[in-house]
């Protein structure tokens, strides 16, 4: 496709070319050097005279010992669960672990990642597991700590994300410290937690700490994952080892996923085959990189349209079967592994007395797959509204869909086998008409300023379609228009507890995971979630070396709250010009490229002309793929 001088993506050719979802080849390359990062800001001189000495000064001999120590002990235990890495802000009460991990254990399975926020460590985790599709470590101090993690932990524990917390914690009063170790320990450290955590324990010796990180472990990785935590107790830590204590590391055996009932799974394959137009809805369903092949060849069989809900990444964005259906037309709808399965086949009018209508056809059918009845607390409702089934599976979507396929194989007869195929062709045309529709929606404001997201998406899709790339957080609409998604890490699900803060440390946990296979991952990220802990993630990157780019939706604004207190103010017919206040980001506006560059990131930004947006990014990737994180900053529409 041709392009402007400017090297972006053309508005006439881009919709002139009705076969691309995304913008055309990428021009000659642009050299960096445009925006250099800016000096690294002098280091500080240090503390202040008075504090100086007692600061650097060498410490007091104390009575030394030769015996090892406790956490020596639990380092052996923590590197038989194949950790790779441990995120943690410093704190003194796991002191003992952390020099263990360093000395004992030589920075190595697990690695040390510096993080600036407990709930920064915890988020880059979640990302981190996502990718990998197993828990990442890390270290939490005492009372504080937890409390700073403890919003990351609730969207981990939404999101079924496997994470592996230690914390610090000095239960013995005796032995606590004047002053601050007192308001940092606690007779039941996991306690304020424990509503949104999976599992947790409080080992009172080394050989009760080795049985429970294994359990935790075990516990974490069984379907529905979670976070667990483990509170290793300070003078557990410190103390030496009893020379007479037998301890010994247990022998970690996962469990197998639980798949659904063969009968249960017989009679879903009967009303699958025997539907006039089936649909299948995932969320989850796709654990491992083996669950988007196998849904792939269910839906085929089935000529079943396929809405991916985009928890995990589940199916193949272009395929003629992605969103090619509705609840409306269906007579049997298969959910796989649903976080709402009300919220998919009802409405709800956001009104003064709201009201709610089902969406499905009269008399259709709904079976459910998932894991979730297996897991359910009591406080924390993430799981949402009940919804009546004809066929409930408590079980993991992914461990069924080889059973299933082999019933649906078994069942289908020559004559469905022909109204099926007959049926998929159907659903191509459609296919097609649809993605002619969507790129004509997609023009709509296409040079304007600020700029649009499906502007935005388009260029930043012509940037990195031709990397082996991941997008590790997308706060934009219009990605699944124009990205190819098809493998398991292209895309990775959001929080799901929607709790702001999460975006630039799970994305840097995302690509500190992909770093070992070369990969590209991408941020797109909003302004307003990376205001919570996302500087201080972004120096978690720049010391690290952590390849990211980051691409900021820039609308100055909460904007999704914006738009709530002007529904507020239509209902009480009071206007909406007053609305901004407390929910503008404005006066003054935030410079994230110079952000960006205090912390060691490279930066550029504010861009609000669309023409200067893909030279820009390609800059920023120049950058990414030297091995450095870098952010663009990009004012835009507010949707």
């Amino acid at each position: 496709m041709p392009r402007s001088k400017t090297g972006t993506v053309a508005r006439r050719k881009f919709l002139q070319s009705a076969a691309a979802a995304g913008a055309a080849a990428l021009a000659a390359p642009v050299t960096i050097g445009a925006q250099a990062p800016a000096p690294a800001p002098a280091r500080p001189a240090g503390p202040p005279p008075m504090n100086r000495a007692a600061e650097t000064q060498t410490p007091a001999l104390e009575m030394q010992t030769l015996e090892r120590s406790g956490s020596d002990f639990m380092v052996d235990v923590l590197k038989t669960l194949d950790f790779e890495f441990v995120a943690a802000n410093p704190g003194s009460s796991f002191r003992g672990l952390h020099e263990s991990m360093l000395n004992h254990g030589g920075n190595k399975a697990p690695e040390w990642i510096t993080c600036t926020h407990e709930e920064a460590a915890v988020a880059l985790a979640h990302g981190y597991s996502k990718i990998e599709g197993k828990p990442m470590m890390v270290c939490a101090h005492g009372t504080v700590g937890l409390q700073h993690a403890a919003m990351a932990i609730y969207n981990a524990f939404c999101d079924r994300a496997p994470i592996f917390i230690v914390l610090g914690n000095t239960f013995d009063a005796t032995e606590r410290r004047p002053g601050a170790e007192w308001v940092h320990s606690v007779q039941d450290a996991a306690g304020m937690v424990r509503d949104f955590v999976k599992w947790d324990d409080m080992p009172v010796s080394l050989p009760h700490f080795a049985e429970s990180a294994v359990r935790a472990y075990k516990i974490a990785m069984t379907p529905p994952y979670a976070p667990v935590i483990i509170v290793a107790d300070s003078e557990l830590q410190e103390g030496p080892i009893d020379r007479d204590l037998a301890i010994k590391i247990p022998k970690l055996t996962r469990n197998s996923a639980p798949a659904g009932d063969a009968g249960a799974v017989a009679e879903t394959a009967r009303l699958l085959i025997a539907a006039q137009n089936p649909l299948i809805v995932a969320d989850r369903s796709a654990r491992t990189p083996a669950g988007i092949p196998l849904l792939v060849e269910l839906a085929e069989l089935l000529q079943a349209p396929v809405i991916d809900q985009g928890g995990r990444m589940n199916f193949p964005s272009r395929h003629y079967l992605a969103s090619a259906g509705t609840v409306g037309r269906a007579d049997v709808i298969l959910g796989l592994e649903q976080n709402d399965i009300w919220g998919s086949v009802n409405t709800m009018r956001d009104i003064i007395h709201r009201t709610t209508r089902s969406r499905m056809a009269a008399g259709a059918k709904l079976i459910s797959i998932s894991s979730r009845d297996l897991y359910t607390k009591s406080n924390y409702q993430d799981f949402q509204r009940y919804q009546e089934v004809d066929l409930s599976l408590a079980a993991d979507a992914e461990a069924t869909l080889p059973a299933l396929i082999e019933a649906v194989k078994k069942q289908l007869t020559d004559d469905r086998r022909r109204f099926i195929a007959d049926r998929g062709a159907k659903l191509r045309t459609a296919a097609a008409a649809e993605g002619d529709d969507r790129r004509r929606e997609a023009a709509f404001a296409w040079d304007s300023s600020p700029i649009s997201t499906a502007r935005m998406a388009a260029e930043i899709w012509d940037v990195i379609r031709t990397e082996d790339w991941s997008l590790v957080n997308n706060a934009i609409g219009w990605t699944d228009d124009f990205f190819d998604f098809q493998k398991h890490y292209h895309h990775i699900g959001d929080s799901t507890g929607a709790g702001q803060g999460y975006g630039p440390p799970a994305s840097v946990g995302a690509a500190l995971a992909n770093k070992k296979y070369g990969r590209l991952s991408v941020n797109i990220g909003s302004d307003g979630d990376l205001m919570y802990v996302g500087p201080g993630s972004f120096w978690t990157a720049a010391h690290h070396r952590i390849p990211l780019l980051t691409i900021v939706h820039n609308n100055r604004a909460y904007h999704q709250e914006l738009m709530h207190i002007q529904r507020m103010a239509a209902r009480h017919e009071r206007g909406v010009d007053r609305a901004v206040i407390g929910n503008a980001i404005t006066d003054p506006n935030i410079d994230y490229a110079k952000l960006a560059q205090s912390v060691g990131m490279y930066g550029e930004g504010p861009i609000s002309n669309p023409n200067e947006l893909g030279p820009a990014l390609r800059r920023a990737l120049a950058v990414v793929k030297k091995g450095e994180p870098a952010l663009v900053d990009v004012v835009t529409q507010p949707r």
